[in-house]
């Protein structure tokens, strides 16, 4: 026989599950919610009221990071690892877009050079390296394995670097330039639903016209990625953030820009001209672009009513220049080539140069190891130099405004010849060397930059940054103009060099949990983003390396101004008296890089030097 429950036990029970139900959607609401936003190759002095209506708004009203620094080298990958797990580039492997594997990658025809910006080849290089490559966890990963839902929706590589060990689709939501093809990221059957009942497709547009680079007689696009773009953010805004409120728990969503970085490098507004370069109005539309992105998620976090439990954090991962493929010592500019203008540094010319200076073969890793026949240049522009290609002596990986050079067998003697080689050419503006070779006149230890860590990755043995210099604007960092190794066309765009005009990106972040109306004149970096994101969301992210960014307490409530101090590193010269400088801050044991190079062939290096003298 059933014994009755009293109504007054029953109503006691019932009103205390309705309290208990009410706790925990009040503690699910309350709990930060994140939006990382990153406008690709965004400059922090292009952002304006009306340039960037929506930017500007956030660095005004929320807190202005006034002392930006993206990770040498500049690049996107590199930058996209220190993002997501708040490490430097010696700890996440990372080093540039295009690093050298040390083993033939299929995905990328079978180069050991592969551009990483790539779901297929981030998928093979993280299975060659015990299956995470970079070896430190990511934001996204620990996020949701805490709870969090989570999403990477964006451009092509660097989004999928915020989980790229999650594949299936169903743990985190990645949304990229595959999305919808064999090479892409699965989506779930919930997004598919999602998306449809939207009306939305289930695979991302292309660039179009965006994605058309010209060549030496032909401009590159004059419009932005609007229509791509404008489908990553109806995603985001019409699909996810709704998905994320309905679910009633704490959430992540980053969102990477291609713009104004895509148009930037692709720009015909300035065809084989330093000016205006990427000052024209295709980069402008592009920035306004992607301020209108961030401006239809704002207002779905609005509608949605998450204002109150969200921060929004804006960082690009870069600065940017124009390019220059001028110099007076390269062999390589020497040499007619059938696409090249006369005079001018084709694709490759590191290791045109570095070949002829060694006098070793050199191979092509990305036409199947085919050797470079005189008046051609390699394919990408990277090298494998030595008589045997499969075992090469030098692999120089091509990446924009700097390169990585590897010598796999270490040869301390090697190295100073190509070290050597390298001083000799008027492009050259500051090196870099594995200080396990040595010290070497002229150069400064990698150690020195955190690019000598726990990476699992092949180490680059020389870095090489490029010059850089002002067209004579009143700002520098505006009108900055980079020798750079790549197949875009002088007057385009680039970055990836240790000028101040790369190294300054935009950073601005608001919400509940920062300061309002703050100017942070203390340095901060990307890595330090990471760092604060993961502090913020409250996650315990395990870690192997050392080389880590620290948490920016200054900009959060009730932080207290750091003591910040200048420093200055100088290289013992070399050849015709040429000394790497390397110009930085620090908060505490935290380094900041400002600029490096060779005085007088760097952008940043100059005006720091005036400013402190006045």
């Amino acid at each position: 026989m059933k014994a009755h429950m009293p109504f007054r036990t029953k109503v006691l029970l019932l009103a205390a599950g309705a309290l208990a139900l009410s706790l925990g959607q009040a503690s699910a609401q309350s709990q930060r919610n994140l939006i990382l936003f990153v406008p690709d190759g965004l400059r922090a002095l292009k952002v304006t009221p009306e340039t960037a209506p929506t930017m500007a708004a956030i660095r005004d009203q929320g807190v202005n990071f006034a002392n930006p620094h993206s990770l040498f080298p500049t690049f996107t990958m590199a930058n996209a690892s220190g993002l997501s797990t708040g490490h430097f580039l010696g700890d996440t492997g990372a080093f540039s877009n295009t690093i050298y594997t040390a083993f033939p990658v299929k995905a990328a025809a079978g180069s050991v050079t592969p551009f990483i910006e790539n779901d297929p080849i981030l998928g093979e290089v993280d299975t060659h390296f015990s299956g995470n490559f970079v070896d430190e966890d990511s934001i996204l990963l620990i996020a949701r394995n805490q709870g969090f839902s989570t999403a990477a929706i964006g451009k092509l590589g660097p989004t999928l670097m915020f989980d790229h060990t999650e594949r299936s689709g169903e743990k985190t939501i990645t949304i990229d330039d595959s999305t919808g093809t064999p090479a892409g990221i699965p989506l779930s059957q919930d997004m598919k639903d999602k998306l449809a009942a939207l009306g939305l497709p289930l695979a991302a547009p292309s660039r179009g016209d965006n994605g058309k680079a010209g060549d030496n007689k032909t401009p590159g696009t004059v419009v932005a990625n609007v229509a791509q773009q404008g489908y990553f953010a109806d995603v985001a805004a019409k699909a996810v953030l709704p998905m994320f409120k309905a679910r009633n728990k704490p959430f992540v969503l980053v969102f990477w820009s291609r713009d104004p970085d895509g148009t930037q490098h692709n720009q015909g507004d300035s065809l084989l001209s330093v000016t205006p370069g990427i000052n024209g109005p295709t980069s402008l539309a592009a920035i306004k672009n992607a301020d209108d992105n961030l401006a239809a998620l704002r207002k779905a976090v609005d509608e949605l009513g998450l204002s109150a439990t969200t921060d929004i954090v804006v960082s690009a991962d870069h600065g940017f220049a124009t390019i220059s493929k001028e110099s007076k010592t390269s062999p390589a500019a020497k040499t007619e080539y059938k696409d090249v203008p006369a005079g001018l540094l084709p694709p490759g010319f590191v290791a045109i140069d570095l070949a002829q200076a060694l006098a070793m073969p050199l191979s092509d890793p990305d036409n199947k190891n085919e050797p470079v026949a005189a008046g051609t240049y390699p394919k990408r522009g990277n090298g494998l130099i030595g008589a045997d290609a499969g075992k090469p002596d030098v692999v120089v990986a091509a990446n924009g405004g700097s390169d990585l050079v590897y010598l796999p067998s270490k040869d301390p003697a090697l190295a100073t010849k190509v070290v050597a080689a390298l001083l000799a050419q008027d492009y050259v503006s500051g090196l870099f060397v594995d200080s396990e070779i040595g010290a070497i006149p002229g150069t400064l230890p990698m150690s020195a930059i955190n690019m000598q860590g726990a990476a699992r990755t092949p180490r680059p043995s020389i870095v090489i940054n490029f010059r850089s210099y002002s067209t004579g604007c009143e700002q520098p960092v505006l009108c900055t103009v980079e020798i750079a190794d790549t197949g875009l066309q002088q007057g385009q765009g680039m970055h990836g060099s240790f000028s101040r005009a790369d190294t300054m990106n935009f950073m601005a972040a608001i919400g509940p949990s920062f300061k309002k109306g703050f100017v942070n004149e203390a340095p901060v970096s990307n890595a330090d983003i990471g760092k604060t994101l993961a502090h913020l969301l409250g996650l315990k992210i395990p870690f192997k390396g050392a080389l880590q960014g620290r948490v920016m307490d200054e900009a959060l409530p009730g932080g207290a101004n750091p003591d910040v101090k200048t420093w200055t590193e100088r290289a013992t010269p070399g050849a015709d008296d040429l000394a790497t400088v390397l110009m930085g801050q620090s908060v505490g044991n935290q380094r900041y890089f400002d600029a490096a190079g060779f005085e007088g062939r760097t952008v940043g290096l100059e005006e720091r030097k005036k400013a402190a003298s006045r």
